[in-house]
């Protein structure tokens, strides 16, 4: 009997006290409090699972990273002006972040914000003695490493770009490790094609006040001989990295105006015929979106946009 007791004193206290928050969070939700305490706040996440990444390279110590007197919480809020796109295991490095899927070994989005500045031709910089490494701020279960690229026959594909982070050598260093690389085809896409669109990034940023881009892989459904859709895709070495099967790349510039543009871009994680145009490749940004299960740029409102994909909004 004494038992009995115990156990409905105990659910019913849970019970009262889940009521209790509930009753709070509606009236908090919508008091006015409530929201003229978060709507001036910086886009920075409140819940989820957000760190500095800290990954130690084999030869090196934490202490370059602790010494450099870089504010990394400040740059990233730089970085994630108009919003995260989602908040499972971000990181956050010196010139970029990322958030990393540990189930497929590659990230969800890398996000990266340039200036002029930040692409200047630096002869201080180098990518010749820059190594693939493998971030150990990542659990060793949920880790892709070179040896699952060897062999393999997939460039090691950089999500944020060598060539936009030129600020220091250890900006450059930092985007060799394996969190910011996916698998990619290398002849005709990660060479070719996909460098172009590179590249054409840092042409608007030298045009633009600010380029704010998200990149990432997509694994999209296809229709088989049977008539039914698959997901399907490769995954490489003992750690099963994950192949996309397609990669999107999303730019929003900025004016001295502070007028906003924004162009979408999916790209097939295949050889893609020399020449081809990159507007070919522009979708609207909610098909993105939808495949992704992510929002992008979720404190912009589409429509004080000027243009995406070079047409009026």
């Amino acid at each position: 009997m004494k038992s009995f007791l115990m156990k409905n004193g105990v659910i019913s206290a849970v019970g009262i006290t889940a009521y209790l928050a509930g009753r709070f969070s509606e009236r908090w939700k919508n008091s006015d409090e409530s929201l003229s305490l978060f709507e001036n706040l910086p886009a920075f996440p409140l819940v989820g699972t957000v760190s500095a990444a800290v990954p130690i390279p084999e030869e090196k110590s934490i202490e370059p990273y602790a010494k450099s007197g870089d504010n990394v919480a400040v740059r990233s809020a730089q970085i994630m002006k108009y919003g995260f796109p989602g908040l499972d295991n971000v990181r956050s490095f010196h010139d970029f972040v990322l958030s990393y899927d540990q189930r497929t070994r590659v990230a969800h989005w890398v996000f990266e914000h340039l200036t002029k500045d930040t692409i200047k031709k630096n002869k201080d910089i180098t990518r010749t003695n820059c190594k693939f490494t493998e971030d150990r701020s990542v659990h060793e279960f949920f880790r892709s490493t070179n040896q699952d690229y060897k062999g393999s026959g997939f460039d090691r594909g950089h999500l944020a770009a060598a060539g936009n982070h030129r600020i220091s050598q250890q900006h450059v260093d930092e985007t060799f490790f394996l969190t910011n690389i996916a698998p990619q085809v290398g002849p005709g896409f990660n060479r070719d094609t996909w460098n172009d669109l590179e590249k054409y990034v840092r042409k608007l940023a030298r045009i633009h006040k600010n380029v704010f881009v998200c990149t990432g892989p997509l694994f999209l459904p296809k229709k088989e001989n049977d008539g039914k859709v698959y997901v399907k895709y490769q995954v490489l070495g003992q750690n099963h990295v994950a192949v996309p099967t397609h990669f999107f790349k999303i730019v929003v510039m900025e004016n001295d105006n502070n007028e906003l543009e924004m162009e979408s871009y999916v790209l097939p994680n295949k050889e893609i015929e020399n020449g081809t145009p990159l507007h070919v490749f522009q979708v609207p940004p909610e098909t993105i979106e939808r495949a992704s299960g992510l929002l992008f740029f979720n404190r912009i409102s589409r429509n004080k946009l000027k243009r995406i994909n070079n047409k009026k909004v």
